[in-house]
């Protein structure tokens, strides 16, 4: 039994995801190729980004980018949206840039949208420059080992991205992560941002304590000592 199953998981069911015909959905006008197991929950509670964005009163960003884009549900729904003008992405997993360069083809965005394959960081070219960095990462430390959608050991992915995004965040520019209350709070994160010169300037939907079950929210940060822009010092 252990000799099949390794075969059914390690290889029949990996050659089969890889010749399943994609599948597509469009947001804010755009249409966004994807496949399901590519899909960490931006195509559901991911898009709450938008109307999120939009009660704050944000302007439209010139640039924005997607951390552990995926499909880049989020960032194409952005863009299409008008909620920034070019868009950036980047992911670990080659299945899902090519997807996001399908989906650059498919609507004629070669103009507007980079796609980098990169782990956390580090195959970013030094020019890029965001305005607003957003995500819906990994959301728990405990479980889902092996699903990098979901698994973040020892948070080590935000803690690299942490100490890694103040060359590329502008200096009035913002993050907003979405996390999962379930598998953290906003305390779990906080030491760390401050260590990697950041500070939070705002939280959204947050609870203090653990939830038993997922309930999403929202963590804006800054540069410390950076002029917040006012659509990210209102109190949420």
């Amino acid at each position: 039994m252990g000799v099949l199953h390794t075969i059914e998981h390690g290889f029949v069911r990996p050659a089969l995801r890889r010749i399943r015909p994609a599948k597509r959905v469009v947001l804010g006008g755009i249409t966004v190729e994807y496949k399901s197991e590519l899909d960490g929950g931006g195509i559901e509670f991911g898009q709450d980004f938008i109307p999120f964005l939009r009660s704050r009163g944000m302007p439209k960003q010139p640039r924005l980018f997607e951390w552990c884009a995926g499909p880049a549900f989020i960032g194409f729904s952005m863009l299409g949206h008008g909620l920034c003008e070019t868009l950036c992405l980047a992911d670990i997993n080659p299945a899902a840039v090519t997807r996001c360069k399908n989906t650059v083809r498919l609507n004629h965005l070669e103009d507007r949208v980079s796609v980098y394959e990169s782990n956390n960081l580090r195959n970013i070219p030094k020019s890029e420059r965001w305005n607003l960095v957003v995500s819906n990462p990994p959301h728990f430390i405990d479980q889902y080992e092996g699903d990098i959608r979901a698994h973040d050991p020892d948070w080590s992915i935000h803690r690299e991205f942490f100490n890694t995004i103040h060359p590329y965040l502008a200096d009035d520019g913002v993050i907003v992560l979405q996390e999962n209350n379930r598998g953290s709070t906003v305390e779990t994160f906080r030491e760390m941002i401050d260590a990697a010169g950041l500070e939070i300037v705002f939280t959204h939907g947050d609870h203090k304590e653990l939830t038993r079950e997922s309930e999403f929210y929202f963590i804006g940060i800054i540069k410390k000592g950076a002029n917040v822009p006012s659509w990210a010092a209102k109190v949420s």
